[in-house]
């Protein structure tokens, strides 16, 4: 009879969170689009647009944002150390091997897209490349792993898509709504520009403090993956203060993408936490911390 393998890294708790954040997007975007159809907004065509463009997203949007950060597949041959940790974490993990890209540019970094465990590429950039040792190395791997292993790059892409639809639709009542005819046509415009704008602030936050947790969640997965926190911490400290050195023109083509990095491409100095698609650094090496401990004493 064979045995079960474990499920390594898969987090309980982001799951449940997960399908929590989309059910409540689910049932705000019902409520939505009957606001929009009673306004007579032209929520048929609306939806038909959204829906296209949602297969975009989950079917071309990885590709589309690569190919922005001029991101490229490496063999086995052109990065043998970075392929042999993704093989090794990938064996232990019972996971199929992802695309392995490399991401030329000196900030250090790290990310994982796709929408399923077979579509995955886990990208390093140069910088991280260059200046973590193996076992730091590895630890970062564990962690974007982790994120294909919970599946929530796929569900941060679907959430995701919830605000974005109520930004277009924000975007075009402010543009289609000017000059109405009459007075009820400007109520109407009013109304779905006001629910609109509210739609967005709730998937914002909710989005936000998904992001947040499932990082905790990788890191979790990490230090049980490798079994060394503390080269997961090394890490996250070395490139966090690297990328608060980086120029300001590179970290800005890489914000659009930050909630998929392991550590997000901006300025340390940015508003408050809870606008923060991660969660502070100290209380990330904190939790890493304790895991160190228990490990320690199992």
């Amino acid at each position: 009879m064979a045995t079960r393998r474990p499920s390594f890294g898969k987090d309980t708790g982001l799951q449940a969170r997960m399908l929590l954040t989309l059910f409540l997007l689910g049932l705000l975007y019902v409520v939505f689009v009957g606001v929009l159809f009673a306004a007579g907004a032209g929520a048929g065509i609306i939806v038909v647009v959204a829906v296209g463009l949602l297969l975009l997203q989950l079917f071309a949007s990885d590709k589309i944002a690569m190919g922005t950060l001029g991101v490229k597949e490496v063999s086995p041959a052109e990065e043998p150390e970075l392929h042999g940790i993704i093989d090794r974490l990938c064996v232990q993990a019972d996971l199929p091997k992802p695309r392995v890209c490399v991401m030329e540019t000196p900030m250090p970094n790290a990310f994982a897209m796709g929408r399923s465990r077979k579509t995955t590429t886990v990208c390093a950039t140069r910088g991280i490349l260059e200046m973590l040792n193996s076992s730091e190395l590895e630890g970062v791997m564990a962690h974007e792993l982790t994120h294909v292993i919970n599946r929530d790059v796929m569900v941060m892409t679907l959430a995701g898509f919830f605000a974005s639809l109520a930004s277009l639709i924000l975007q075009f009542a402010f543009f289609f709504g000017g000059g109405g005819r009459d007075e009820e046509e400007d109520q109407s415009i009013f109304l779905v520009i006001a629910v609109s704008a509210l739609v967005y602030a709730i998937s914002f936050f909710l989005l936000r403090a998904l992001s947040r947790y499932r990082e905790f969640a990788a890191d979790r997965g990490s230090a049980v993956l490798t079994g060394r926190p503390s080269a997961l911490a090394s890490a996250l400290i070395k490139i966090s203060g690297t990328i608060e050195r980086q120029p300001r023109q590179d970290l800005r083509q890489a914000e659009g993408l930050s909630a998929f990095f392991i550590v997000p491409p901006k300025a340390k100095n940015s508003l408050l936490n809870l606008f923060a698609d991660h969660p502070p650094l100290e209380q990330r090496l904190e939790a890493l911390q304790r895991l160190e401990v228990q490990l320690q004493s199992a």
